[in-house]
């Protein structure tokens, strides 16, 4: 699609929801009409996992495979890698290999652009290109933060989950300053919610006053749920597995939040654009 947004869902601290939302944001998408590719960029393949591939590690072709094709500068089919687990998403996956593979990128030319040039000659074909990153800032998120168009942070209303943050911060900054100058963040998602505690609910109150006056956070919060957690065994979304759950809700709210953003943007690009004024022919005085 010409139009294509990529969105690196990311944060360093694990266990924040991240592959969840991923997921579920891509299917929510997708239920709405959207072409959207999922990207696994964690060689612990979780994504991958979580669509129904239970033995990633038996992929023959993968993302590292299709990143070293990328860094050789072999020519590859456009959709080469690509599957299709079903509820209306593709997938490019991951496995163990993707280790190595960020290993060799440190003496790789070029090594943060490797991730969008491999998706580069695919985005015409989604509207939207979800790409979930590894628990970590190392060099396969860079590449992400480097492919992306923006930034959706997954936390957990705790203490731990959000120390963290203004090390992620500072990394996207320093992207969009030296090499992604059009990188934002659409916002911090709130996950794994549990409003019967207090602790929970002063975090979520001082993040909403105090990082919420710069970075957007979500109205959506997505509730704490053990069928949330089932979904993953199942290989299926929340959609699938409890459609009519309160995590489901939430996270149909959380995809209109994200298109309404995308839409947003739009209208301001095109107030931004410059408005071609008709000449007048000029008239030649004849003396």
């Amino acid at each position: 699609m010409e139009n294509c947004k990529v969105i690196a869902i990311t944060n360093q601290k694990g266990g924040v929801a991240k592959t969840t939302s991923t997921v579920n944001l891509g299917v929510g998408l997708a239920q709405k009409g959207k072409r959207v590719l999922l990207v696994d960029a964690d060689p612990q393949a979780s994504l991958t996992v979580s669509l129904g591939i239970k033995q990633p590690d038996e992929l023959q072709v993968s993302l590292s495979t299709v990143m070293q094709a990328v860094i050789e500068d072999k020519p590859l089919p456009q959709d080469y890698g690509i599957i299709h687990p079903g509820e209306g998403v593709d997938l490019l996956p991951a496995n163990i290999e993707l280790s190595s593979l960020e290993v060799s990128l440190f003496n790789t030319m070029s090594r943060e652009y490797v991730l969008r040039s491999t998706l580069e000659d695919v985005k015409k074909n989604y509207d939207y290109i979800l790409i979930d990153c590894m628990p970590s800032l190392g060099m396969m998120t860079i590449n992400a933060l480097v492919a992306a168009d923006s930034v959706l942070i997954p936390s957990q209303p705790n203490f731990l989950s959000t120390k963290g943050m203004n090390l992620l911060m500072r990394s996207i900054s320093r992207v969009k300053k030296q090499i992604n100058p059009k990188l934002r963040i659409d916002g911090i998602l709130l996950t794994m919610v549990d409003n019967r505690t207090n602790n929970a609910k002063a975090i979520i109150a001082s993040l909403r006053s105090t990082v919420g006056e710069n970075i957007r956070v979500f109205d959506t919060e997505i509730p704490h749920s053990v069928r949330a957690a089932e979904c993953s065994v199942e290989g299926v979304s929340i959609f699938a597995h409890d459609r009519n759950g309160k995590v489901a809700a939430a996270y149909e709210d959380l995809t209109k939040e994200v298109m309404q953003i995308e839409q947003r943007e739009k209208d301001r690009l095109i107030l931004l654009r410059p408005r071609l004024i008709p000449s007048t022919p000029t008239r030649t005085a004849i003396w």
